[in-house]
Order: C-alpha cells, then structure tokens, then sequence
C-alpha cells in the first residue's frame, strides 16, 4: 500500500481544511465511515475544477455494524486529536452526521456545517415529486420498458439504471432518458413491421407520463445548471450572482425558494470562513466517488466492508513511483499479518462451505476486530514488523 506523509499532506492545508464525511451503505454487518480531508482554499489552487479524488486526503476510515450520532462524533474527536480542528465539515442530509456536528458543539468544538448541494437538491425534488400522481406510473413503466428493449435490436434505447436508494440523486437521468426516447416517436402512424413501430410496442404507459416529465425538467434543469457552476467554481459572490437569474426561471416555487435559501445560507457560511472570494466547496462528489470506486477494486465477488476499507486511503491522493516501490516491499506474508486480526465475509464463506467447514466458524471470526485507521493514531490495526512504515496510520511516527 503507498504511503500516505501525513504531514506533508496536510501541509498543503495550512490555510485551513474542511473535512467531508460520509458512511457506505451496509456490506455484510459493516458500515464504513470515511473521513476526507479537503483544502478550503481548493478554488484558490485550482480554478475551475471541482474537487476529486487527487485532491483529498483520507484521515480516517473505520468499520462499524452501525453509526450513531454518537459514535461519529467520537472518531472525529480522535481525527481532530491527530490533525486539529477543521473549518468546516462537509456532508450530506444524513441525520447521524447532523447529531455528531451537533454533539461537537457542545462538547465545547467549534464547527460550521455544509450541507452537499447535491443532496439537498435531491431532497427538495423528493419533497415535490415522490407524491405525484405520475411518479409511481412513470417508475414502474420505466422498469417495464427496459425489460422489454432489453434482448432486442433497440437494447442500446434502454434506459439507465438508477438506484432505489437516493433515487432522487439521479432521476433527472432517468426523466431525461423518456423526454428524449419520446422525441422519436413523432406524431402519426408508424409503418408495420418498422424499427418506429418495434420501439412504439416497447413504451406500455411512457406516453402517458410526458406531464410528469414536462413538469420535473423545467424544475430540475435549472438546479443541474447552477450545481454545474457552483461544484467547479465554489460558492462566492460570483457563482452566486451567476446562479440567481438561473433560479427565478424554476416554476415550481418551493423549490425555487428552497434553493435560494440554500445559496443564501451557504455564501454568507463563505463570508465567514473569508472563502467567498476563492470559492467554499459544497460538493461531497469526491467521497461518494471514492466508495464507487473501492467498491469495485480487489473486492472479489463478497463485498467486504473491512476488505474495501484497507483499500479506502490508497485512492485519495497522487499515488508516485515511491508508492509503487512501498508495495512491492510488502510481503504476502505481511498482508496476511495486517489483516489477520480483521473480521472478513470471504475467509468466513471459505471455512464454512470448504469439506468438513461447519457454521459455528462464522461467529468465530466474527468475534475480530473491525479496521480502524486514523492518521496518526495508534488505535486501530497493528502494523506489520517490517512494514516500512508503508501506511500513516496506526502510527504516531511521521509516516
């Protein structure tokens, strides 16, 4: 695993960093609550690009069966033991994480709070559309709709697939899909036999839903633009101005309202953190990409909460040569010795379906510690004797 220099990271912040935060949807018992690391100056740096993976640093990553309010505001008080106190924490709606921000503060740990521009978005669209009359016609005609263009010469016409959990994160996808799938079915008869007549067969109540549509694009649209231009410039005076002729054109007015609201709210945050000039970042992107993407790497077919944790650190940041040496000094025998005290989905899988495997052995290794890795804390895994001090964490010695 490369090395992740603590100092020299943080280094990079030294005008100050805010910490976004988020917790994995649950693989096996596990949960995963990742701590990123982001400069508050980011725009300052890098105008006009939003921040990403090569721009954060990972300052903790830990696997629990559940994630309180509680809990979370214990592993940030051991972060901010390690790294000192952040400008501001950056999350999404979550409820648990709005109780920890909450608990800091009152533990005497003074804190501001950004809420993610994209899950707020989401969740001024659920509030107006979830009770559509449209809405569950239009969901469960779309499921339809792909089943029947699967298998058949208009497969590549089938729409895109949209989690049901967070599905307002992205059904504007979704809605954009049917208004232009739509578009190709103009008015009049369709010849038999005809590739217009294959698709029309294919649509079971779409046609009945472009009020639906009409309605959700001129809502959502707006908001798409402005999250454009507020993730890659920041939140400042200037996207901010940029932002609002864009707003009065949304028709719906809670969700113009709300919207503005938010802006209102968070530019005077930038005010007060002096980022509204440089740009405040409201985007948590980065770290939702990040479970995205440990969810796929050297996971195998059981994701393992505690597998794609080890691997969290290594994705944030840009990875050199010196990495790449790092690793090839680790032997198979030190991987097996790091992560031999960590409960695991596939070594328990192995023992219980191999001959002669038996149940009992699940609970057993269960009974393990989960990972914990805080940068520069010794809590948690215990290195490897000839680790090279290859990972910051787990040790008080600069990495």
């Amino acid at each position: 695993m490369p090395s992740i220099d603590l100092k020299t990271g943080m280094a990079l912040f030294s005008s100050g960093f805010i910490l976004i935060m988020d917790a994995s949807i649950g693989l096996g018992k596990g949960k995963i609550m990742t701590v990123l690391a982001l400069d508050a100056h980011h725009y300052l740096h890098n105008p006009g690009a939003a921040p990403s993976l090569q721009h954060v640093k990972c300052v903790a990553v830990c696997v629990a069966d559940t994630w309180t309010g509680e809990t979370i505001a214990e592993l940030l008080e051991k972060v901010i033991i390690q790294i000192g106190v952040p400008l501001a924490y950056l999350k999404d709606g979550g409820t648990d994480l709005g109780k920890a921000i909450k608990l800091l503060r009152e533990r005497g740990t003074p804190c501001l709070s950004i809420d993610d521009i994209s899950h707020f978005v989401a969740n001024l669209l659920k509030h107006e559309y979830q009770k559509h009359p449209l809405f569950d016609v239009f969901i469960s005609t779309c499921g339809k709709v792909s089943k029947m263009l699967k298998q058949t010469i208009l497969a590549c016409l089938a729409p895109p697939k949209v989690s049901t959990k967070a599905r307002f994160m992205n059904l504007h996808r979704l809605v954009e899909w049917a208004s232009r799938i739509l578009k190709h079915s103009p008015r009049g008869r369709a010849a038999k036999g005809s590739l217009l007549q294959k698709l029309r067969d294919c649509f079971d109540r779409l046609p009945e839903c472009k009020t639906f549509i009409n309605d959700f694009l001129l809502d959502v649209e707006p908001l798409m633009e402005c999250q454009e231009i507020l993730k890659n410039k920041g939140m400042n005076q200037t996207s901010f101005d940029e932002c609002r002729p864009i707003i009065n054109t949304i028709p719906n007015i809670y969700i113009r309202d709300g919207f503005m609201d938010w802006l209102e709210r968070h530019l005077k945050m930038a005010n007060t953190l002096g980022l509204h000039q440089s740009g405040m970042p409201i985007s948590s992107d980065s770290i939702e990409s990040l479970f995205g993407v440990a969810k796929r790497h050297g996971t195998g077919e059981i994701k393992d909460a505690n597998r794609i944790a080890m691997r969290i650190p290594v994705l944030c940041g840009a990875l050199t040569r010196q990495d790449a040496e790092n690793v090839l000094r680790i032997s198979v025998k030190e991987q097996q010795e790091w992560m031999g005290s960590s409960s695991s989905l596939i070594k328990q899988r192995r023992d219980v379906l191999k001959h002669s495997g038996c149940l009992e052995k699940i609970s057993m290794d269960d009974a393990r510690q989960d990972v914990e890795l805080i940068a520069g804390s010794k809590s948690g895994q215990k290195l490897p004797a000839n680790s090279n001090k290859t990972i910051a964490y787990g040790n008080n010695s600069d990495p």
